[in-house]
């Protein structure tokens, strides 16, 4: 009998305990710059999912004494992009499922976005708003510091500057180049380096995702789907010309070359770029009219910056098919090796060039 009551009573707490577990939804984005709710309080085996609006945020787990930072081995959802005309869903989510009840300390590694105050925390007690003050404050890495007190002493500037920055491409080799861009990409707060997978085409001419934000040593792989792309650099100004062919300082930008796939193929060739510095990156695709359609891609392009990703695309759009940025640079008859890909070597310390060996392809796929 008393056997009997204390399996009773195990199998009355243990329904109980699954009954009180609770389903956080926190809303990542989407308008301002903020998680909403900006903390819970959440007991083992509840769960938060992280909804994510408009328009690239992540959930990625930091510490109280550095916020804007990833933590060892914290948790990380990665970049979620979704379109400005997404408004009615579905949106993409992640789910955290808590283990205890000590703090945990979340924030978005979007660009400036954590020093601007997009942090989250679970069980924080009386310590959210300190969280929340450490890291519009900059008090996470030495990097994230400077970064935060030039954001706040120095007004924006009206347009775009000059800056010049290294890129490493298959085979090792180096790319310096410049951009038209605006200042104000985060500095590097991970010392940990991610591969950005992006694929090129397929069923929509886009780059998935197409704006990202990646640290110093982290590196990009552009995956080729159908029919023929390029990845190709361009820069904020002229989005839909090779930066080769624009820069008048004699630079070289990286440019995968012409990556044909048939419908069925069941391979796909890929091409992987190093991110050397937090410069944002401009990219598209040469394939003729592919650029004018949207086809472009970025990496590091600051959101509340003029010259931010929607900005670039809408440029694109605009200006390809015009006088200005039609040229050889969108000419969709091109040479590669080893199906396309483009290999870079450096020349005597001044600058790179690009040595496009094989054969004329025999059909260009549109």
């Amino acid at each position: 009998m008393l056997t009997s009551i204390a399996f009773t009573t195990l199998l009355s707490l243990a329904l109980s305990s699954v009954a009180r577990a609770a389903q956080f939804n926190v809303t990542v984005g989407g308008g301002p710059l903020k998680f909403d709710p900006q903390f819970v309080t959440a007991n083992p085996g509840d769960t938060v999912v992280f909804t994510f609006k408009q328009a690239n945020h992540t959930a990625t787990q930091s510490t109280l004494a550095n916020p804007c930072s990833m933590a060892p081995n914290g948790f990380d959802s990665g970049f979620m992009p979704v379109s400005a005309s997404n408004t009615a869903g579905p949106f993409p989510a992640a789910e955290f499922t808590v283990k205890d009840t000590n703090p945990v300390w979340v924030y978005c590694r979007q660009a400036n976005h954590c020093q601007q105050g997009m942090v989250f925390a679970i069980n924080p007690g009386n310590n959210f708003a300190a969280f929340q003050a450490a890291a519009m404050g900059g008090s996470g890495s030495s990097a994230t510091t400077t970064s935060a007190a030039t954001t706040a002493t120095a007004p924006p500037p009206t347009g775009a500057v000059t800056v010049t920055a290294t890129v490493t491409v298959n085979g090792g080799g180096t790319v310096t180049t410049t951009y038209g861009s605006y200042p104000g990409s985060a500095a590097p707060t991970s010392a940990m380096s991610t591969d950005h997978k992006v694929v090129v085409g397929g069923s929509s001419l886009t780059f998935t995702p197409s704006n990202i934000t990646a640290q110093v040593g982290d590196t990009v792989t552009f995956q080729f789907m159908q029919k023929n792309h390029t990845a190709t650099q361009s820069t904020f100004a002229d989005p839909c010309r090779a930066l080769t062919l624009t820069s008048t300082s004699g630079q070289v930008g990286f440019d995968s070359g012409f990556m044909p796939v048939n419908a069925g193929a069941t391979t796909f060739p890929t091409y992987t770029v190093q991110i050397n510095d937090t410069t944002p990156v401009w990219v598209y695709c040469k394939q003729a009219g592919h650029c004018g359609q949207g086809m472009v891609f970025a990496v590091n392009a600051v959101a509340s910056g003029p010259n931010n990703f929607a900005a670039f695309q809408a440029l694109a759009m605009q200006l390809n098919g015009t006088g200005s940025s039609t040229s050889a640079g969108s000419s969709p008859t091109q040479t590669g090796s080893n199906g396309g890909a483009a290999k870079i070597s450096t020349s005597r310390g001044a600058g790179a060039a690009v040595s496009l060996a094989g054969v004329v392809l025999g059909m260009i796929l549109i």
